[in-house]
């Protein structure tokens, strides 16, 4: 066992960038399913491969704990609101249609399509409640970001502050935006730190959409896509449930401080 875990940890296989089950066994000169038993039990997976961003925010450690603080323990007579755009959702035409799932097989999709069009999609998550207000639009500039904010103020009711959970796309901080902020002293912004948009919620929830309507979905025009769009969202907002924070500002951090030592050399091993 120790000299499975050792070549699949600190060695690769002359002929490629990882091992396999058939070439580790023949190299360890033992049987193919014992080489699968002990993957499987300590869960290697060198098959896999996952990626990461780390941010080069200098305030990095103090938007983490601002924007987790607000999740953890959010301030009263306030609503706390993950705000996105998610763009280019595109009316792709599969030709020819796709084939369809059966017993022993699954959906066939042919790489083949036609582009009709393309929507942006802004959406706000209200933290607490898990509701989602969304608006489908043709270009993603501060003009339409901006209408779209407008659209929240006059949701909230008047008597609660509004922080909003940002990234940093320069339509954000256009100084249209910044100006209509400063005269709307209830709104609070809250950036998140560079290439760290998994802190906001709302693309968890932009991930949902993406995944349930339109990543399988044939769309024959761009109206089409927006009301598939639509009629997911307002299922959505009639049913919703609220995504759970867990994670601490110290856990995050200690995670992200691990992976540093990682990338350092602490514990990368190449053979």
């Amino acid at each position: 066992m120790a000299t499975v875990i050792r070549k699949t940890l600190q060695t690769k296989p002359k002929e490629g960038t990882h091992w396999a089950v058939r070439p580790l066994a023949e190299s360890a000169r033992i049987s193919k399913s014992t080489v699968h038993r002990i993957w499987t039990a300590l869960g290697l997976q060198p098959h896999r491969q996952k990626g990461f961003k780390l941010s080069t925010d200098p305030f990095f450690v103090e938007k983490v704990r601002d924007i987790v603080g607000l999740y953890l323990s959010p301030p009263e007579n306030a609503v706390i609101l993950g705000v996105d755009e998610k763009t280019q959702f595109q009316a792709l035409d599969r030709t020819p249609p796709m084939l369809p799932m059966g017993l022993g097989y699954v959906e066939g999709v042919t790489h083949d399509y036609v582009r009709h069009g393309m929507t942006t999609l802004f959406a706000r998550l209200d933290i607490a409640n898990g509701t989602v207000i969304t608006q489908c639009k043709h270009r993603h500039r501060h003009q339409e970001f901006l209408t779209f904010l407008k659209q929240i103020e006059q949701q909230i009711p008047e008597n609660l502050d509004i922080h909003a959970i940002l990234d940093n796309y320069g339509t954000h901080k256009h100084a249209a935006i910044e100006r209509w902020v400063a005269r709307h002293r209830r709104w609070h912004i809250h950036f998140a730190p560079t290439y760290a948009s998994w802190l906001n919620q709302v693309e968890i929830w932009f991930n949902l959409i993406t995944q349930r309507a339109i990543r399988r979905g044939t769309f024959t025009s761009v109206k089409e896509l927006v009301a598939k769009i639509q009629q997911c969202s307002g299922n959505y907002h009639r049913h919703p449930r609220p995504f759970v924070w867990t994670a601490t500002a110290d856990s995050i951090l200690a995670k992200i401080e691990r992976l540093c030592q990682c990338i350092s050399g602490t514990r990368h091993q190449v053979d």
